[in-house]
């Protein structure tokens, strides 16, 4: 297969060349024959996180549009590389009910040779999911669950999480708040599941790191008058002296009236105030910006963490066939699992995947509405191999039996 007009002029490129001659020094050949990729992008229809208007409110920690608009992002740029190598990528997207649904398509997909799914469904559907298609030479790249359960007692050996974890969202936090010396927090906590686990992980980040739980406190936000005093922002702030507030809220509408309603005047972190993220559009390092008018312009919005980890969900296996000349599908798996992979993020650091429950690590930001503060991990915070480990579950900690 010749070149395409545009494939010839990113070879033209410098950079093109250079890359184009790496890719050669592996022995792909641009005149062979295309292969496809084909990359399964997996969503839940109806999904609650993406109703209008809880998106409408944007809240720090919530996703500001579904995550295929990073997957597309990546096609596109791999678009220019595959056709410098003689091979394509191809993007499908497939929605369902429930996990059984999805089930059923991955299955009637994988007879048909794809190998790689991207899943963006809820936690229980991720598990559901991965569960029921264990043991299949395929891969799932978890991109919008940051549930702790399954890169933990739920963990699975094809299962991927490009998204970080709600314990590596916290420690993030917990590092931050030590440097700061602002080790007294109070942690109010919404009646919610998902709110429970935001609070339990930064419990532990607390532990791991010497902050103290001046006091755990429960808010309820309703508009039954026998409520009202436990939605009372001033009241639960009210009493034992802290230095910050932390707010576990997983759907971000209590959250968003705790700043300058607090008692004292204290910086508010967790789900709003100050949060923990995969990405933040006003990242300004290393190819951010570029990257961020890229996901602008195919989907008219601003990027946030599951766009970003589906991006690089796509990018990972993107690299893999690259780097393995398109090999069979076991060794592209062993490629993307093994510690021989580079991946760039665009933040700062070479990415992989932890080998003792598939989570990719990764800087985490520290970002506001409009700023980010701090990437972490936090100088000064070691780890014996791998500073990244200090952020989330370290091989010691895992709970992960594949």
């Amino acid at each position: 297969m010749k070149p395409t007009t545009r494939a010839r002029r990113f070879l033209r490129n410098p950079f093109g060349r250079r890359l184009a001659g790496l890719f050669l020094a592996f022995g792909v050949a641009t005149g062979a024959a295309a292969a496809t990729t084909r990359i399964a992008v997996l969503e839940i229809e109806p999904d609650a996180r993406y109703d209008e208007t809880r998106l409408f409110f944007r809240g720090l920690a919530q996703p500001l549009g579904r995550p295929f608009a990073g997957a597309e992002v990546a096609l596109r740029e791999a678009r220019f590389v595959g056709q410098a190598i003689g091979t394509e990528f191809a993007l499908e997207r497939i929605s369902g009910a429930d996990a059984a649904a999805l089930v059923a398509a991955v299955e009637r997909l994988a007879k048909d040779g794809v190998r790689f799914f991207l899943i963006d469904a809820a936690g229980p559907v991720v598990a559901d999911v991965s569960k029921a298609v264990r043991g299949r030479d395929l891969l799932l790249f978890n991109v919008s669950a940051s549930d702790d359960a399954l890169r933990q007692e739920q963990c699975q050996p094809n299962l991927l999480h490009t998204l970080p974890n709600d314990a590596m969202r916290a420690d993030a936090l917990a590092q931050f708040l030590v440097s700061k010396k602002w080790r007294s927090v109070l942690l109010l906590e919404g009646p919610k599941p998902e709110d429970r686990l935001l609070a339990s992980a930064f419990e532990r980040a607390a532990k791991r790191f010497g902050l103290k739980i001046a006091e755990r406190r429960p808010f309820v936000l309703s508009n039954d008058p026998r409520q009202r005093d436990q939605g009372n922002v001033a009241l639960l702030t009210a009493g034992a002296d802290h230095d910050v507030v932390f707010v576990a809220d997983a759907d971000g509408e209590f959250a968003r009236s705790v700043p300058y309603r607090s008692v004292r005047p204290r910086p508010v972190v967790g789900s709003e105030g100050l949060v923990a993220t995969a990405w933040h559009w006003s990242w300004e390092r290393h190819g951010a910006p570029q990257l961020n008018a890229r996901l602008e312009k195919q989907a008219a919005r601003r990027m946030a963490a599951p766009d970003w980890a589906a991006w690089m969900a796509v990018k990972t296996v993107v690299e893999a066939v690259v780097r393995t000349q398109n090999a069979a599908f076991p060794s592209l798996a062993k490629y993307i699992k093994g510690e021989d992979i580079t991946l760039d993020g665009f933040k700062g650091s070479r990415l992989g995947f932890r080998p003792w429950d598939n989570q990719l690590r990764q800087p985490m930001l520290l970002a506001t509405h409009n700023a980010v503060i701090e990437r972490t991990p936090i100088a000064g915070f070691l780890h014996p191999t791998q500073n990244l480990d200090t952020l989330g579950f370290d091989r010691r900690d895992s709970r992960c039996a594949f």
